[in-house]
């Protein structure tokens, strides 16, 4: 490791250390301690080691700090499961099986995140999922089946060794690699699994569409960064806003291209756009996804509320003596954004840390 390297770290460390002790009351001369402390592993060790809450204020700092999220406003209420010893993939499995358990919660969601060993250990590890629940992907001969963003981890599971009954909505099996072995993959328990089968509140027949969507978005690609210690597994949930999956996932024309099927059922006319049989359709849609997930006692949020909830973060934030960032073009909801108070915003988009980091698959 190059002194440059050492020196950013330290730099890093110093800052986080400095705003979280602040935040958590700690008195200047401990922070000033722990400080030293972490100074002098870095220069021994060309890293550290956070402590429990150290780890767990930093992730929720993380929440905080991300510019994509527009439910901050819960930031404090994350649950931060600390899984830096696990040592081989079972154990990592079980421990992702857990946090799925209690994130889930029979559908009263709980955020929560596993926080796996640092980049820097020799047990490292990668979560190849984009998502732990997500559904397949298959090239059939003139179309797709299921969902087209997950081709090619449907692929790579497949040469692993994995096989699916070939359906629209075929749960993809977590797949884990330890730092210089082959990866290995596990059926997703039943019990950690749960989905929403869609209905309508006033059309009977949407029914017969057979749709669904699974309760829990847990990311898990994503490198949780903190004072300048990288975390490549740390998966993570909250819970879903409506256009999540009503606008995007079932609606997108490279996902599941519902609309049109959505339009015929409801008999709009798709002759022409002068209808405005998408936008028909979209709510439409859309209400099916809230009505669904309400009728089965599942957390989610519309993206109204979810809109106001931002905006009561911001305030608290301000409260706080702390500037609110955040990228306009994700903040702003994919269904009706000129009807919430965000669309007359504009936000300063500088990244923050700790911050949740994008980093390419591993397959």
């Amino acid at each position: 490791m190059t002194t440059t390297t050492r020196r950013k770290i330290a730099e890093q460390a110093t800052a986080f250390l400095g705003e979280a002790y602040f935040e958590l009351g700690k008195s200047e001369e401990d922070a000033k301690r722990r400080i030293q402390e972490v100074l002098e592993q870095i220069e021994q060790t060309g890293a550290y080691i956070h402590t429990y809450e150290e780890l767990k204020h930093g992730a929720k700092m993380a929440w905080r700090n991300n510019n994509r999220c527009i439910g901050r406003l819960f930031w404090q209420t994350l649950e931060v499961f600390d899984a830096r010893d696990v040592r081989d993939e079972l154990g990592a499995a079980e421990r992702i099986f857990n946090h799925m358990s209690y994130a889930t919660n029979s559908g009263r969601i709980r955020p929560a995140i596993t926080i796996f060993p640092a980049s820097h250990s020799d047990n490292r590890l990668r979560i190849w999922n984009h998502q732990l629940v997500r559904y397949a992907g298959y090239r059939k001969e003139n179309e797709i089946v299921g969902d087209s963003a997950s081709l090619a981890f449907t692929d790579a599971c497949q040469k692993l060794g994995w096989r699916g009954a070939g359906t629209r909505f075929d749960v993809l099996p977590l797949v884990i690699q330890l730092e210089g072995k082959a990866p290995k993959w596990f059926p997703l328990p039943q019990e950690t699994v749960l989905e929403v089968p869609l209905s309508h509140p006033e059309n009977s027949e949407f029914e017969q569409l057979k749709l669904q969507w699974y309760a829990v978005p847990f990311i898990s690609d994503m490198a949780l960064e903190i004072g300048g210690i990288s975390y490549a597994a740390a998966p993570f949930n909250g819970w879903y806003m409506g256009t999540e999956i009503g606008a995007r996932n079932l609606s997108d024309t490279d996902r599941y291209n519902q609309l049109p099927t959505v339009a015929k059922l409801f008999r709009f006319d798709t002759a022409t756009n002068t209808s405005l049989w998408k936008d028909r359709a979209l709510v439409e849609l859309n209400a099916a996804v809230l009505h669904s997930f309400k009728k089965q006692g599942v957390s989610i949020v519309d993206h109204h509320t979810a809109a106001e909830q931002f905006l009561r973060f911001e305030k608290q934030e301000l409260d706080h003596g702390r500037a609110v960032t955040g990228r306009w073009s994700w903040l702003i909801p994919p269904m009706s954004p000129a009807t919430t108070g965000i669309w007359h915003r504009s936000f300063d988009d500088t990244e923050r840390t700790p911050a949740y980091r994008y980093q390419a698959a591993p397959y």
